[in-house]
Parts: C-alpha cells; structure tokens; sequence
C-alpha cells in the first residue's frame, strides 16, 4: 500500500475519501437554497474555540479531515445562495464549477506549451475573441490573477510605453510622473503606483459628476496643471462600471483628450466588460475600443469562477517586451516545436493557474447568446429593484442607476417625508451597519453597504446570478425594512 506522504491518489485508499468530500460539497455547498443560511456567524473570537486551526506533527486520519472539511462548509460563507449580494461576484455556475474542477485535477501550469498544449491554444483563442469585440485593432492580452493585478500591470506597460529604459535602469533616472484617475476609481490605483515605486501622491483625483462619471473638461485641467509642476502625466485610468455606483466614464470625450497630450489611457472594466456580450446594452462600452490597455474580470458579470480577469492591450509585441527575462530552464532556443506558442515571459508571473478554461467551457455551454441573455435578466432585475425603492416611502435612491448597481438608503421612520436628506447625515450613518449586522448574524441575507465622498452609508444591491427573481428583490426589500422598523421605531 502507498504511504500517506505520498502525493499521489491510490484508488484503494482514496477513492471513498474523495468521493466522500464531493457528496459532502454536492449536500452542502453546490445545490444551496432561498432554505438555507447564507453563512453561520461566528465572531474571530467564537470562531477560534469551535474550530480546530492547530497543525500537528502526525497527520490525521480520513475521518478527522472529513470532519474538518464539514466545519470548514459548516462556518464559510455560501457565495453562491441566492442572497449574498455582498460583492462584484456571485451564484455558483455549474458549468464553471465543471472547469475548475478538471483544472485542479491536472494541475497545470500555463508557461509553455509542452506542459499546457491545450489551455496554451485556448488563452489565445478567447483573448482573439474577446479583442475582436472590443474593436478591430485589438489583438493582445493576457490572463491575471484579478483585476487589481490587471490594472497594475497597465500601469507598468503605460511606464514601459513612455520609458523603455525604465525596465534596465530603474526608476532614478526618470522624471516624477503622474496618474489621473478618477475620484471613485478602483483602489489598486494607489496600491500599484506605490508598487511601481511611483508614489500614491502621483494620482491625481479626477472630478466626478452627481452620478459618478469622469467630467471630461477636468480632465484637461489636470493634465496642465500636471506639466505646470514639471511632471509627465503618464497615463489616465477611466472605468466602465465603478464598484460602488456601477458608473461608466465617457470614454470617446477622455480618449480624445489622451490622444492630443500622447498619454495612455487605461480603462478598467473589471466590473462592465462584460457588456461586451449584450447587444442590448453594449453601447455602456461606446469608446472603449479607443483605450490602450483594458481590464475585464468575467468571474464579475459573467459570473465565471473566482478568479479570472483578463488584460487586453493594443500594441503589438508590448508584453513581451516589457516583461521578458528568457529564463533558459523554460524558454530554450532549441525547443522540439514552434517555441513562439509559450505564452510564460509576457507574464509577470511564472505559475500561472488555467484560469481560461472555466470561462471557455462557459462559453461553449451557453453561447454568447446565453451570455447576453444571463446580463440582460441581470439588467432587467435591477431596473425592477431601482422602481421597487422609488415606489416605497421606507428607501430613497442615492443617485440614478447606470448599471446593475442600485444605492439607495433605508429612512428610519422619523427621517421620512424629510425634504433635506443630508441634514440627516449622521443619523443615517449608523443606519445600514446596523442592519447588516442583523441580517449577517441571522445568515439571511449578505448585502455590502459604504459610504461615498461626503454620502453617508448606504446599501448596494448587486447581483451577478441571473437567477434571482422580482420575489427576491422584494423579499430583501422587505427584509431590510423589517429590520429597520424593529431597530429604529
């Protein structure tokens, strides 16, 4: 019999025990239900006596790991029920699943075609693909591990572009250089312009109107105002789909503007790429193909499997330019096949997981129809929600919808009827936290609320899982006001 330490399965003493741990995800996780708790809430603290974190010295027996996987499920969030809107990903797609079950299984690692043949052809078929919607010139890209990644990664190549010598030489010999982004754009922003050793000072907020949009004739001002200190403004970094209020930047008016200075304009659609799949609503995406470098994350709309994003660029050859080592243990001269199919060195990375193939068999499934179908359900469920809030006393809307993002508040009784929300600030600061906490320790419903410049907290119902129902929309409504009434007669 094969020894326990041995990382390899035996069917003879493996096969039950994995067997085992599919039926207990099938019962537990896959075909959740409305009937079932989002999560069970336990505080760090409570949490920390229940469940056993320890790491022994000899290892458990089969039973005991099965025990422990059912105390993993047992206090984990379920992301896939119905009701839990909490973040930009949601529902759990089969199909997906399927995919990220066989990618686990081969554990493959796509740096070279020989040890990946088939993701290798697939991460070039779907990003052809994907590039051939955005536009005619768009033929590049790569695979990152999340947008955040994918948006740092637009800013190195934007740096790159300008100053080639930069990738030899280091940062000291460059001027100071700056990023202007929107005031409501993506926080890996700053966390990749600190990264890049350029400073989280050097973005420059953007103004944006009452619904969340870039204000183009900002933009310019800021550009100015930029080479008046003496700097570069080296890129601007517009959204379609901000996190919070789901807003779309005007990107012909802002890549027009980029065009006359030479700057790069990097558009994060993280959020609203997937658009990209709906005729009906495509026109949100009107300019995108005029960008340099986009970001799109199909386990947000599309609702792909955690994680997978892709990076789409226009010029030829920048990935591999700026990103190349030709590390010789991989990427030999002397290759047995067309080397020009190991895609690793355009990477920042090395190991890479196959996160393409998930998406592709999505796809394959349900056809870019069935894709733009799963938005447009997506789209008509908000629009019911945003008149569901502006037909009812108890909630007001924060600012009119652009997308599947709908902000509103929860008025106590006593702020109802009031002309001046805004007098109420404080009072309607303490409002959704509370609410939240009761609907998370009850399991029912997971639903993200934040604050927004000078807006106290509100909530934000979003959803990605086609699913959900107009019973469900007024299921959380009611919810939520039930709440509220008892927590603030």
């Amino acid at each position: 019999m094969m020894a326990d330490f041995c990382p390899v399965p035996n069917p003879d003493v493996h096969r039950d025990f994995l067997q085992k741990v599919v039926d207990l995800l099938f019962k537990n996780v896959v075909f959740t239900t409305r009937r079932d708790k989002v999560l069970l809430w336990k505080t760090p603290e409570e949490l920390q006596g229940e469940f056993d974190f320890t790491l022994p010295q000899a290892g458990d027996s089969q039973d005991k790991l099965l025990q422990i996987m059912k105390n993993t499920v047992k206090f984990s969030v379920k992301t896939g029920h119905p009701y839990f809107i909490n973040q930009l990903f949601s529902g759990l797609d089969p199909y997906g699943l399927a995919g990220q079950w066989l990618t686990d299984a081969l554990n493959a690692s796509v740096y070279t075609y020989e040890v990946a043949p088939v993701f290798t052809l697939m991460e070039q078929h779907v990003i052809k693909e994907v590039c051939k919607m955005v536009g005619p010139q768009w033929s590049d890209g790569i695979f990152c591990p999340g947008g955040s990644f994918g948006n740092g990664t637009a800013m190195n190549l934007a740096r790159f572009h300008k100053f080639p010598q930069a990738k030899l030489k280091g940062c000291n010999i460059l001027p100071r250089m700056v990023v202007l982004a929107s005031e409501e754009c993506h926080y890996s922003t700053y966390k990749f312009a600190a990264f890049l050793g350029m400073g989280e000072d050097n973005v420059w907020p953007l103004k944006t109107d009452d619904v969340g949009q870039i204000v183009p004739e900002k933009v310019e001002e800021a550009i100015q105002a930029v080479l008046l200190e003496g700097a570069v403004p080296l890129m601007v970094v517009a959204t379609l789909g901000t996190t919070v209020r789901g807003a779309f930047d005007p990107i012909h008016a802002i890549a027009t503007i980029c065009k006359k200075y030479e700057i790069w304009l990097h558009v994060d659609a993280a959020w609203g790429g997937g658009l990209l799949f709906s005729q009906k609503h495509r026109a949100k995406l009107n300019g995108i193909e005029a960008a340099n470098s986009i970001v799109i994350n199909p386990h947000k709309l599309l609702a792909v499997p955690q994680q997978c994003s892709m990076l789409l660029v226009t010029h030829p050859d920048i990935l591999h330019r700026c990103h190349s080592r030709g590390a010789e243990y991989l990427f030999q001269k002397d290759k047995y096949y067309d080397a020009s199919y190991d895609l690793g060195d355009r990477y920042l990375q090395c190991g890479r997981k196959c996160d393409v193939f998930k998406f592709w068999i999505m796809w394959r499934a349900k056809g870019s129809c069935g894709f733009a179908k799963h938005i447009d359900t997506l789209m008509d469920l908000a629009e019911y929600f945003e008149q569901q809030v502006n037909a009812r006393p108890d909630f007001v809307l924060v600012s009119k919808r652009q997308y599947v993002n709908v902000c509103f508040w929860y008025l106590p009784r006593y702020l109802r009827g009031k002309l001046n929300i805004s007098d109420y600030n404080a009072q309607l600061q303490k409002v959704a936290p509370q609410i939240k906490a009761v609907m998370v320790k009850h399991g029912s419903v997971m639903l993200n609320y934040q604050p927004l410049k000078t807006l106290p907290n509100f909530f934000r119902f979003v959803s990605q899982n086609s699913a959900l129902t107009k019973k469900d929309a007024d299921f959380i409504l009611d919810h939520i006001a039930e709440i509220g009434d008892a927590l603030f007669p």
